[in-house]
């Protein structure tokens, strides 16, 4: 079945549950930068295979925190596209074009745990989960132009 085509501006929204880490620059949704070409009808680069996490947060270390440790850490996020999330023939420069979808899977790696200050003369007491799982989708302004 076909579903719109992800675009340059379109967004990702990543949801970490309740209980878990809230990802500094992942509060609010993230654009994504196409390298695509522009297909017609469609006034930007198309997103591809690749282009699923925006350079703003790939593979960067990005501050959390996870209450009640409330010390910010650090840690890298990765996104696990499902089949429904790219095209399964159609390509573009080499590569999948990504599609709306349903809901993926996000992962955020902590590379330095976040921090729980006690009272009293005590050292600082870690994060013990060092991966968090939640969800992401896409958020796409394009109505007009689908694939499958």
């Amino acid at each position: 079945m076909a579903d719109s085509i992800m675009i340059t501006g379109d967004m990702l929204r990543v949801t970490i549950p309740i209980m878990g880490a809230t990802v500094f620059p992942l509060v609010a949704p993230i654009p994504l930068i196409g390298k695509g070409s522009r297909l017609n009808g469609l006034m930007r680069p198309v997103c591809l295979l690749g282009d699923e996490l925006p350079p703003m947060v790939k593979g960067i270390p990005l501050p959390y925190i996870s209450p009640p440790f409330t010390i910010p850490g650090t840690g890298t996020l990765k996104v696990i596209l499902m089949p429904n999330n790219m095209t399964k023939r159609t390509k573009n420069k080499g590569k999948f074009i990504l599609l709306k979808g349903g809901s993926f899977q996000a992962i955020f790696n902590v590379a330095s745990p976040a921090m729980f200050q006690p009272p009293g003369p005590v050292p600082p007491v870690p994060d013990p989960v060092v991966v968090k799982v939640g969800t992401a989708q896409f958020i796409t302004t394009n109505f007009t132009v689908k694939a499958s």
